[in-house]
């Protein structure tokens, strides 16, 4: 039986500023970043590691479990901000520097690594640009990236880092380093057989399997292939070839007693888990969803077994691998104490008698609580929007329709508070990609934003989405104009047959690929849509061949032939700004001036053809500054109060305010 104590648990004051309760949301309420980003218990539990936004950088705090004290805040010079941290010992910490930028873009890897105690003694630069110890003076270090393969739990000094070293524009050599946290010095352990690869450790925390890539077939044109090698001495052997059986295997986690955890997929469906026989090659599969791919792993506290794992065809659904392991039975105990929510095991002590644990919901931004198993009880520590309270927040629904050609799609309605879910005015928001990423259920700011002011918001995981399986994610290859819009355009109607939308109400809007999609839905469905907001949206698919940065790669290049093909004059069939005549509603405009994925060139093109074609847009922002999607809070709040003022004019919805909102 577990104890949940809400307790009124204030902590880190000063940094998280927590405001009374308030029903009348601001747009800055939803738009402002979280309070916190991550938090890990020590191995000990002696201490408590949280990021917290402090301004316009995120920090590094430490706290004292027992009474939850502040003990450290670790702030990094010139506004750089703490991004991924780890435990590296009982009570030392190793983290990386990132930069705040770009909302769909951020954070921007600096590849400067830090290590300091819990009380902020010995600060040591681990990996930092322009240096180098004694064992690295024929390295180029800043051409270096470096991330945490494993912290080594009975290592208190050194962990272990994946080093990529550039070599072509293509690829990167990957070595197994291992790195000193008091001096910085590192030991090359192994390095991989070829370019694009990742590599895995063994039970004994040593190298041993390497999964390469490559985006090249024979012909020299797109086609994706992995290959899985095992380390034997010193040298590689080939186990696995996609190109031989068709599969892709991928090793993922091998526990202390020698059971190797991998993952297998094939160019159809959804990929399993299960475990590998590392002699043979032989996959034992231990579970496979028919629909959704497996999105998370969960670990018993000692990361010796694995207890169960996540799929997300609509809302998340927990499958048991192991019901008798007592962390499956404390998972299950803690989801029948959080009812309607996903419970996560966030971080735990060596002993697995301290837990962090995260709370989630479509309602609710996000939780944290401290669970002790000797008494059995969690203890409430922060939230992540303690602005917002999650009973006023709207409901998201998953949803499943067939599109008219027969594809089951999957997708989400977000209905606001008190409402009935009928006649409502509609944002459809398809999401950006299109290839790979993919819409969640879970507590998004956005649609929460919309549906505070009275609009239904529909998220569609159109052909193309990531999560479905390799078949539904190349389908959308090829498909910009076509498929992919005839699946937002089918939901829409889903959305006013079931008597959810008004069809009279009804506006789109997206960033980037849901920029693009903005303006051309609306010309492949006339009359459906009542306005298109455009946010670092491509609206050429010309330029996307000569500007941004994807095609500086050879990689992207070729990706984009797969994605586009070469037909000048499908480009121009598939490119809303040479179809400008063709949109015929209003339409408002939004980029970053620094935009590197989609220029603002862009946005600047679509601009003039709708100015030419007599349609010209209500605004047009080229906000300086910001890149792939704005992270500046003013700046987001000028966007949103734009654009609420736009679909307001358009189709109606509550009245807007972008003050701040006064607590109670």
């Amino acid at each position: 039986m577990i104890r949940i104590l809400q307790k009124a648990t204030i902590i880190l004051a000063a940094l998280l500023a927590l405001p009374g309760h308030s029903t009348t949301y601001s747009i800055e309420d939803f738009v402002r970043h979280a309070t916190f980003t991550d938090a890990k218990i020590s191995p000990n539990g002696e201490y408590l590691a949280v990021t917290v936004e402090r301004g316009d950088q995120d920090v590094l705090t430490v706290l004292r479990t027992e009474d939850l004290k502040l003990l450290k805040i670790n702030q990094l010079p010139d506004k750089k901000s703490v991004g991924q941290f780890y435990w590296a010992g009982p009570d030392r910490l190793i983290f990386n520097a990132v930069r705040k930028i770009g909302g769909y873009a951020q954070p921007f890897m600096l590849g400067e690594w830090y290590a300091v105690n819990a009380d902020g003694s010995r600060p040591q630069p681990v990996i930092f640009y322009g240096t180098r110890d004694a064992t690295q003076r024929n390295k180029t270090v800043h051409n270096e990236s470096f991330s945490i393969l494993n912290t080594m739990k009975d290592d208190s000094r050194n962990v272990l880092m994946l080093a990529l070293y550039p070599r072509s524009s293509e690829g990167a050599g990957s070595q197994v380093v291992m790195v000193d946290t008091f001096t910085g010095r590192r030991t090359t352990l192994a390095r991989a057989p070829k370019e694009n690869c990742s590599i895995a450790l063994d039970h004994d925390k040593q190298p041993r399997f390497a999964v390469c890539s490559s985006s090249q077939g024979e012909d020299g044109e797109y086609d994706q292939h992995t290959e899985l090698y095992r380390l034997d001495g010193r040298s590689w052997t080939l186990v696995n070839a996609s190109e031989s059986d068709g599969k892709h295997l991928r090793v993922i986690r091998t526990t202390t007693n020698g059971t190797v955890y991998a993952m297998e997929s094939d160019d159809q469906s959804p990929g399993a888990i299960g475990t590998l026989d590392i002699e043979s090659g032989n996959f034992t599969q231990l579970h496979q969803d028919p629909v959704a791919d497996i999105t998370r792993s969960i670990w018993s506290s000692d990361d010796q077994t694995l207890i169960g794992v996540v799929t997300e065809a609509g809302a998340p659904n927990v499958t048991l691998i192991d019901e008798s392991h007592r962390d499956a039975q404390l998972l299950a105990s803690l989801a029948a104490a959080f009812p309607g929510q996903m419970v996560n095991f966030s971080s735990y002590t060596q002993d697995g008698s301290k837990i962090t644990i995260s709370v989630y919901s479509d309602s609710n931004p996000g939780e944290l609580y401290l669970y002790d198993r000797e008494t059995g009880k969690a203890s409430f520590l922060m939230q992540s929007r303690p602005q917002l309270d999650k009973e006023d927040m709207a409901s998201v629904e998953p949803f499943t329709f067939t599109a008219r050609d027969g594809k089951l799609i999957h997708g989400y309605l977000t209905i606001p508070n008190g409402s009935n879910g009928r006649n409502l005015p509609l944002i459809v928001n398809p999401h950006g990609g299109p290839i790979g990423p993919r819409d969640h259920w879970g507590f998004n700011s956005e649609a929460q934003l919309f549906a505070s002011r009275g609009y239904a918001v529909l998220q569609v995981n159109f052909r193309g989405s990531g999560g479905y399986g390799r078949g539904f994610e190349d389908a959308g290859h090829m498909q910009w104009g076509q498929g992919i819009q005839n699946d937002i355009i089918d939901a829409t109607n889903w959305a006013i047959q079931q008597g959810h939308a008004d069809k009279d109400r009804i506006c789109i809007y997206g960033g980037s690929f849901g920029g693009y999609s903005s303006l051309m839905a609306p010309i492949r469905a006339p009359g459906l849509f009542k306005c298109a907001f455009g946010y670092v949206g491509v609206y050429d698919i010309d330029m996307m061949f000569k500007r941004g940065d994807i095609p500086q790669r050879e990689s992207g290049l070729r990706f984009l032939r797969r994605t586009h093909g070469t037909d000048s004059k499908m480009w121009a069939e598939n490119s809303p700004a040479r179809r400008a005549g063709e949109v015929g509603i209003p339409v408002y405009l939004a980029a970053g001036a620094r935009d590197v994925r989609t220029p603002p060139e862009q946005t600047e093109l679509m601009n003039k053809a709708l100015i030419e074609a007599g349609n010209p847009p209500e605004g047009m922002i080229i906000q300086s500054g910001e890149m792939h999607g704005f992270y500046d809070v003013d700046n987001r709040v000028n966007l949103y109060t734009e654009m609420l003022a736009f679909f307001g004019r358009h189709i109606g919805g509550r009245a807007t305010s972008s003050a701040p909102s006064k607590a109670e």
